[in-house]
């Protein structure tokens, strides 16, 4: 299992992926936090969802875990 983290401090706001679903795209967009009034995208994560930590409109900080990947 891997845990996808957060790579700045900021607002999330999109979140793309669902529980179960199968990520086979390392560049494929799998949030999209709001840091600065600038949009992040985080990806580069492999495997099947099994966890969502985060939702739209939460504030996370870096190195909070925001999804489980296994």
């Amino acid at each position: 299992m891997a845990n996808l983290t957060s790579p700045m401090t900021g607002k999330v706001l999109k979140i793309n992926i669902q529980v179960g679903q199968e990520i086979t795209d390392e560049d494929a967009e799998l949030f999209i936090i709001e840091a600065m009034k600038m949009e992040n995208t985080v990806s580069g994560a492999l495997g099947t969802v099994k966890e969502i930590k985060a939702n739209v409109g939460d504030i996370v900080h870096e190195d909070d875990v925001i999804a489980v990947i296994e």
